[in-house]
């Protein structure tokens, strides 16, 4: 499927074949894609928690306003992300580069995220929110239905998946086969309404 038919037939569907299973290539193939895409400083900060237990699939719906395609997706996966990865081995994120790359990134990593919360939290929700686009983007590409989701109770999700404390969820992507068609779309506002040229 080329990509401008996967954006314009991309829709958030909330039915899906609960008996349907990803392979195990295609799920690999899925991550493998979503690991491409951007952050900050290469920092890598998503973490993707892909919820195969029933039992805990189960409580997660519970706590998602009993939403069904919690469980009856083929995939489910809970976009977090490490406030902290800009500070743990930060090195690594330029393994492949050269040492004067490095001497310059390294120290601009640190000055950008050090003592600056709210930032940390900024860009770990930009990182999840493309991430999860790539995500979409791919399973609609290879027949796939999804939906992302933010409705849910954080905090008890949270605690369901054993969320360490320096890091945060972002949203749900669900992804698998669907079984009823997404209603048709509400309606796009124009671009003249959305997109300004300069300043307001």
């Amino acid at each position: 499927m080329q990509t401008f038919e996967a954006i314009t037939s991309r829709r958030a569907v909330k039915h899906f074949d609960p008996e349907h299973v990803l392979t195990a290539d295609e799920e690999r193939e899925l991550l493998s894609l979503a690991v491409l895409s951007p952050t900050a400083f290469n920092i890598q900060n998503w973490r993707f928690v892909v919820v195969k237990d029933k039992a805990l699939r189960a409580q997660i719906r519970a706590a998602a306003w009993d939403q069904a395609q919690v469980t009856d997706s083929s995939l489910l996966v809970i976009m977090c992300a490490d406030l902290k990865a800009w500070e743990k081995e930060p090195e690594r994120y330029w393994a492949n580069t050269d040492q004067g790359t490095r001497d310059i990134l390294l120290p601009a990593i640190d000055n950008y995220y050090r003592g600056k919360e709210q930032t940390q939290r900024d860009e770990a929700m930009r990182s999840c929110g493309m991430a999860a686009q790539t995500l979409m983007l791919t399973a609609k590409s290879m027949g796939y239905d999804s939906c992302p989701m933010d409705g849910f109770d954080f905090d008890a999700v949270g605690k369901l998946i054993k969320l360490p404390e320096d890091h945060v969820i972002s949203m749900f992507v669900a992804i698998g086969k669907a079984t009823k068609e997404a209603h048709p779309r509400g309606g796009q506002l124009p671009l003249t309404d959305v997109v300004i040229t300069d300043t307001f």
